[in-house]
């Protein structure tokens, strides 16, 4: 698989707080709050394949997750070892920028 030739990360920190770092190539900085980033995992165990249908319960997800270890994927993505051992989802870099919480990247 190749990259989406969008934006990719040059640098990814988790911080003491539980905070993702990500600094883009583009210059743009995002941080993450874990907890919002474990929810959002879009594996086949935690999003029906089929429906699409969200299957992880965010109550389910432990207030305090942090990543254990952060690990890239191919060109295209991140893969994360959560303190709830969670560990199957990969956040491709489109997907990581899109749920960027910055107020620029709401908008």
């Amino acid at each position: 698989m190749t990259s989406d030739a969008g934006p990719r990360p040059v640098d990814v920190s988790p911080f003491p707080n539980g905070e993702i770092g990500v600094r883009w190539s583009d210059g743009h900085e995002s941080f993450y709050p874990s907890f919002d980033l474990r929810c959002a995992c879009a594996c086949a165990t935690c999003v029906d394949e089929a429906s699409g249908e969200k299957l992880l319960r965010d109550e389910s997800v432990p207030t305090d997750i942090r990543p254990i270890e952060i690990h890239p994927v191919g060109l295209y993505g991140l893969s994360v070892k959560w303190s709830d051992q969670h560990e199957t989802g990969i956040y491709s870099h489109r997907r990581l920028r899109e749920l960027c919480p910055c107020e620029a990247c709401s908008r």
